[in-house]
C-alpha cells in the first residue's frame, strides 16, 4: 500500500493483541488514536518508550486518547516482555501491543521500510481523530526514542484547531499564545470567539491568549 497521507482514513483490521484481538475501528470509538510502532521487543529503547506510555496514560486519557503499540513480535512474547517493562519502568502497561507476527498492519501503514531493516518496522506515530482520519505523522529511526511531551504537545495543537479555529506557532506549549487561523475573518465570529482580542502584527498573523485558558 502506498504511504498514508494526512486527511486519509486510517486502515481498519483485524488483529491479534496483548489483550485480545483488536477490530481497529470498533476499539477506537470515538476517541482520538496515537497507534506507535516499535521494531521489536526486549530491546532497550523500545522498552523505555512503552514504560513512557504506561507512565503518561492520565494524560492520554485526559485529552480523550487511546495509545495503541504494534510490532511484528506474536502476542506470547509481548506478554513476556510486558512484565519486564513492568519491572523495568516501574510501571504498568494497560494498553494493547498489537502482534503483527504476519505484518497484516505493518503492510497496511506502511511500517516496514527496506533500506532502513527489512524485518523490523520503524519508529512510526499516526495521529487519528475520532473521524477515523489520519491528521499526523512522525517516523524515527530505531536507535531514537521518541519524545513523548511532543507527541502529546501535537494532540493539544490538533484539539485546539478543531474546536477554537486556532493554529499553534513555533515552539507553542500548552498555555502560551496562539495564532488565529487565515481562513477565520468574519468579524462577528472573531468577536464572539476570541472575547480576549487579538493583536494583528499582520492581517495574516493575529495573535491572540489560548482560549481555553
Amino acid at each position: 500500500m502506498a504511504t498514508l497521507r494526512l486527511g486519509d482514513i486510517a486502515p481498519d483490521f483485524t488483529q491479534e493483541s496483548s489483550q485480545g484481538p483488536i477490530r481497529f475501528h470498533e476499539w477506537a470509538g470515538d476517541s482520538w488514536v496515537i497507534l506507535f510502532s516499535h521494531p521489536a521487543d526486549f530491546t532497550p529503547v523500545c522498552t523505555t518508550e512503552l514504560g513512557r506510555t504506561a507512565a503518561l496514560g492520565g494524560e492520554f486519557a485526559r485529552r480523550g486518547v487511546k495509545p495503541i503499540a504494534i510490532s511484528v513480535d506474536p502476542v506470547d512474547k509481548h506478554q513476556q516482555w510486558i512484565a519486564d517493562i513492568n519491572e523495568t519502568q516501574n510501571t504498568t502497561v494497560n494498553f494493547p501491543i498489537l502482534a503483527d507476527a504476519d505484518r497484516k498492519v505493518s503492510e497496511l501503514y506502511d511500517l516496514i521500510h527496506p533500506n532502513a531493516s527489512a524485518t523490523a518496522t520503524v519508529r512510526s506515530v499516526f495521529f487519528i481523530d475520532p473521524k477515523k482520519t489520519v491528521r499526523a505523522t512522525l517516523t524515527y529511526p530505531a536507535s531514537t526514542g521518541r519524545n513523548f511531551d511532543e507527541l502529546l504537545r501535537v494532540v493539544d495543537s490538533l484539539q485546539l484547531t478543531d474546536s477554537h479555529k486556532v493554529a499553534t506557532p513555533a515552539d507553542w506549549k500548552d498555555g502560551d499564545d496562539v495564532v488565529i487561523v487565515p481562513s477565520l475573518q468574519d468579524p462577528a465570529e472573531l468577536k464572539e470567539r476570541f472575547p480576549k482580542g487579538w493583536n494583528a502584527v499582520r492581517p495574516y498573523l493575529r495573535v491572540t491568549p489560548q482560549p481555553n485558558k
